[in-house]
């Protein structure tokens, strides 16, 4: 129990907090006259009983100086507990959703994956709406610090790389890294507001405005209708989801030195060049072949083309149409986009810039050493030293991806699902995007028709994805457990 100890005191103040989360919608709730009053009010007290339980069994044993197997436990304990303890709300309400479909909603909100499996979303009250964006914005939040204190610590897919992130403040400026953690969140809000009001002053009602600002900044994706933001005629809506989505998949430690020291400094940063040069990238090949095939007008191809892709490579799930009837270079396009992620330390999911970046790095270095086998080259990133153990655990990050990708698309077809539902539904999980491809799970599809056993291994996949694969899979290890 002194291993479990810690856990369950963490997890029981992480469940209180998501307690008090789950009132914010009874107010909606009386508001509209809905029926889901009571649904959050049991959902909240039972959520809340649970995590008092868990605080008082866990105050019985002192919490001493964390070892890495007890921050395994809290952050894989964290993401099931707060996904499980999510789903009550759509479990309770007026017109319930099954278990499987619940959790799986529930999951993929917590992850920002932006997946659904509801159906007509416009016709649910106001109350369930806002406890989807409050989900992606609740996950958002808790990925930047997932990515900033804990993923470095347990060495987990090369993110020892930004170890330092949290120790580079000078003790006038930012003396430790809880204060780096608080100016996060404070970045968070700010965003999350500017967001909101320019969504507001661009023609969006208040409670869209709201909804969508959470899952933008979040890069989460949940809309308040099937149709996402084709419901939105305006491209000055557009500009503005993609200037937060870019925003949120940027190292938010770059807004904390914003606020702290006033210097601009995304443009010097190697992630964020790299995320910045994908999207331009992908655009101009977008919309050139959108311009040329006499689809769209310049303008709205470029806002059309960039919108989704900027959507996809951040992982927030937002669609504004059906972008596989624009043709099959773009179907390909966008089945490579879904794999690219957004930076360190951000909210969006994939396989981060980075990971990609040093991976290019060394692919030049064979070829240097192939030309000059006596070379001495000094591997850098960011103007930081990658050490081999920075290496090798990229490399098993790489190799777990692949390895769970061919799982889950094997289950996937287990179930009588067709190839390409099979195939980019694994991928939208794993790398925690949104919608796939296909006529299925595609941006005119959702996740509810799939098997209720489709939906639990999706749900495993939204998880072992946003945790980054080693740090769910190695609860599974004999070495973990051996004392």
């Amino acid at each position: 129990m002194k291993l479990f100890g810690p856990c369950l005191l963490i997890l029981g103040a992480i469940l209180n907090l998501l307690a008090l989360f789950m009132l914010l919608p009874v107010g909606f709730s009386l508001a509209y006259e809905s029926a889901n009053q009571i649904a959050f009010v049991l959902s909240a007290t039972v959520t809340s009983v649970v995590g008092i339980i868990f605080l008082v069994i866990g105050k019985k044993y002192p919490m001493e100086q964390m070892q890495p197997r007890q921050v395994f436990l809290i952050t894989s304990f964290a993401w099931i507990g707060v996904s499980a303890f999510s789903a009550l709300p759509f479990l309770l309400m007026q017109h319930p959703l099954s278990l499987a479909s619940a959790v799986f909603e529930a999951v993929s909100g917590i992850t920002t994956t932006g997946a659904s499996a509801m159906v007509g979303i416009e016709h649910y009250p106001k109350d369930v709406l806002l406890w989807r964006s409050l989900l992606n914005w609740i996950g958002g939040v808790g990925i930047i610090g997932m990515a900033i204190a804990v993923l470095p610590f347990l060495r987990v897919g090369g993110m020892r790389l930004f170890k330092t992130e949290s120790s580079d403040w000078s003790d006038k400026a930012l003396p430790r890294a809880q204060s780096l953690m608080a100016m996060i969140i404070y970045a968070y809000l700010l965003l999350s507001v500017a967001c909101f009001i320019s969504y507001w002053a661009a023609g969006m009602d208040w409670f869209n405005a709201i909804n969508h600002a959470m899952a933008t900044v979040a890069t989460g994706g949940f809309s308040t209708t099937d149709n996402s933001f084709a419901q939105f005629d305006s491209l000055t809506i557009h500009w503005i989801a993609i200037i937060f989505m870019i925003a949120g998949a940027a190292p938010f430690v770059l807004f904390v030195r914003l606020m702290v020291h006033k210097k601009f400094l995304f443009l010097r940063d190697t992630q964020v060049r790299g995320l910045l040069t994908v999207i331009g990238v992908a655009t101009l090949v977008i919309t050139t072949h959108l311009i040329m095939t006499n689809q769209m007008d310049p303008l709205q191809a470029i806002t059309m083309a960039c919108f989704n892709l900027v959507s996809i490579i951040t992982t927030t799930g937002f669609v504004s149409g059906d972008y596989q009837t624009w043709g099959q270079l773009v179907w390909v396009v966008f089945f490579f986009c879904m794999f690219i992620g957004g930076c360190s330390g951000s909210t969006s999911g994939g396989i981060k810039i980075f990971r990609f970046q040093i991976f290019s790095g060394l692919v030049k270095e064979q070829l240097i050493t192939a030309i000059h086998p006596k070379a001495i080259i000094s591997r850098r990133y960011n103007n930081k030293l990658i050490s081999s153990e920075i290496l090798s655990s990229s490399v098993a990050y790489m190799f777990l991806f692949a390895m769970c990708f061919g799982a889950l698309t094997f289950i996937l077809a287990f179930t009588g699902l067709d190839f390409v539902t099979c195939v980019t539904g694994a991928a939208a999980a794993l790398m925690n995007v949104g919608p796939g491809l296909g006529d299925v799970i595609g941006p005119a599809g959702n996740f509810s028709s799939l098997p209720d056993f489709a939906k639990w291994n999706l749900s495993v996949g939204m998880l072992l994805g946003r945790l980054e694969f080693l740090t769910l899979v190695v609860l599974f290890s004999s070495v973990f457990w051996r004392s």
